[in-house]
């Protein structure tokens, strides 16, 4: 009777691990996003991989086999913070809110094209983890003007604890080309406590026009939280103090990204001592990633 029961067990055990071979023990950290030059969107592990190609197991269509050079995007689940559950699009914008930007830095590297209500135009671009570069323009060349707004946005982020607390430093440098005299500016400083999909700002800055500088700091306060696989909620705030009068910017809104492109959307509200009526100022920003890595 022992014997009966120990070959039954050992022939269980053996056709265990004939049927468990070979089957999906793949890592769902390592679940691929792919976007192909001709703008289809897979989603799935990786069966095999090499030089010249990736053959994907996806949950739609199976095994499907993808040449290297026509693959435009390739990022990780284990990248987006959600590994193993419904793969969550990257912020190609996590370094700073509406405007302000935090204490997070752009991967060396990365770079992105931002546009504000058709006027306002930046680029940044990574030049390594913790030092960026922007320059930006509102071109009203282009609208029969003499004259337009240029600058430059160089940031020093440094993270303190990895994921937790960060610090930079920073500017925003203008002129406005065709005037003479018409330097502008702000210094800054911001501390960013969280992480990139869930965080809180407090920052300080200086401004000054014309080597005019403001005497009152502005001090901002800002937060994301990350709600779903393709969006944020957003708040942004400054304080503001003119000849001894104190005013504030207070904003909410959120951040949607669609495939590639993130839309950010919000209402500005100023509030002061001779706003004798309520003023909702309407926001709306596209950011589009420019030669992202694979």
């Amino acid at each position: 009777m022992k014997l009966k029961v120990s070959l039954t067990f050992t022939v269980a055990l053996v056709l265990y691990f004939l049927t468990s071979y070979g089957q999906n023990t793949h890592d769902p950290a390592k679940t691929y996003r792919i976007e192909t030059k001709d703008g289809n969107v897979f989603v799935g592990y990786p069966v095999a991989e090499d030089s010249l190609k990736i053959i994907l197991k996806t949950e739609d269509f199976g095994e499907i086999k993808i040449p290297q050079d026509n693959i435009k995007l390739k990022i990780t689940a284990k990248e987006t913070g959600k590994p193993g559950e419904e793969f969550w699009l990257p912020n190609i914008q996590s370094s700073s809110y509406f405007i302000t930007p935090n204490a997070y830095g752009l991967e060396q590297g990365s770079a992105y094209y931002k546009n504000v209500w058709i006027l306002f135009n930046q680029f940044n671009y990574g030049v390594t983890d913790y030092f960026s570069i922007g320059a930006g323009t509102v071109p009203l060349f282009l609208f029969g003007g003499t004259s337009s707004p240029f600058w430059i946005t160089p940031k020093f982020s440094i993270p303190l604890v990895e994921n937790k607390i960060n610090l930079a430093a920073g500017a925003f440098l203008g002129t406005v080309v065709g005037e003479d005299n018409a330097s502008y500016g702000i210094l800054y400083g911001t501390s960013t406590f969280g992480s990139r999909d869930k965080n809180f700002s407090v920052g300080v800055a200086y401004g000054f026009a014309d080597d005019e500088w403001l005497d009152i700091p502005i001090i901002s306060f800002s937060g994301m939280l990350r709600t779903g696989p393709k969006g944020y909620i957003i708040t942004e705030n400054h304080l503001v103090t003119s000849d001894g009068e104190v005013g504030m910017f207070i904003s909410g809104g959120g951040r949607s990204m669609i495939r590639n492109v993130s839309l950010d959307y919000s209402l500005w509200v100023p509030i002061g001592p001779d706003m004798d009526s309520f003023v909702a100022i309407p926001f709306l920003g596209l950011t589009v990633p420019i030669g992202r890595k694979k």
